[in-house]
């Protein structure tokens, strides 16, 4: 009897705790329509979740950030068409929020797919040099900037870092990091823990687990961890992302 007791005990708390916890995550959204969602994680941290059409995955949510101090703004990856693209610049103009620049963090559809949109507004754009040249021959939704290994970008007095580790879920895939709040946005070269390995047909799955690995070293403070698609973590998404692809 008395276990039963405990049983049913634990199973209200549980039950309680997990309803705190989605009470908690829908007091955090600020914006939401069909197409977009926007989170604010903090004063100066908001991430968007829109959605992405695949043939081999349906309907695919594909996380992006937003950093912002002193009413400027850098946006990590675009929403992942044109139109919720337009739905959250509009959402930022109206929090007087001046968008300076966008980061696409690797080639595919869910990082550019709404570039043109930013490229409209006189919105610089960036990305690694091999992002610009695999994308090269395209119509639109091109970045304007590109750099190699590492690149610093502004916003108010703070600083984002933008690395090139090596490749993974592309060749091509780049990180941000975030220092004041100990912030990664890892893109698709970091998993949500319990994913599989998802769209391989850029990987490089050889060099995925080192190019982790030197992540990790680099920065070593890191407390949140923003995957391209999924729910948000810590380091354990490094961990997990290393361990699914070592040969």
């Amino acid at each position: 009897m008395k276990s039963l007791s405990l049983i049913l005990s634990l199973l209200i708390i549980f039950s309680c705790s997990n309803q705190s916890l989605v009470h908690q995550e829908k007091e955090n959204i600020v914006y939401q329509s069909e197409d977009l969602i926007v989170e604010k994680l903090s004063d100066h941290i908001y991430q968007h979740i829109s959605y992405l059409k695949t043939n081999d995955f349906g309907k695919v949510d594909c996380n992006g950030l937003i950093l912002v101090d002193e009413n400027e703004a850098i946006v990590l990856d675009t929403p992942a068409d044109a139109e919720s693209s337009v739905e959250l610049i509009q959402f930022l103009q109206n929090q007087n929020i001046k968008i300076k620049a966008v980061v696409a963090t690797h080639f595919h559809e869910d990082c550019i797919g709404g570039l043109d949109e930013f490229h409209k507004r006189n919105i610089p754009s960036y990305a690694n040099e091999m992002t610009i040249e695999k994308l090269k021959n395209e119509s639109i939704n091109i970045p304007q900037n590109g750099f190699q290994k590492e690149l610093t970008l502004e916003i108010g007095n703070k600083k984002i870092f933008l690395n090139y580790f090596g490749g993974g879920h592309t060749q091509d895939n780049i990180v941000a990091y975030y220092p004041d709040e100990k912030i990664l946005f890892g893109g698709c070269l970091i998993k949500e823990v319990g994913a599989g390995k998802g769209n391989l047909e850029d990987a490089n799955e050889a060099e995925w687990p080192e190019t982790v690995a030197n992540l990790k070293e680099k920065y070593p403070e890191i407390q949140t961890i923003i995957p391209g698609h999924g729910k948000r973590g810590g380091t354990e998404l490094l961990d997990y992302t290393i361990n699914l692809f070592k040969p």
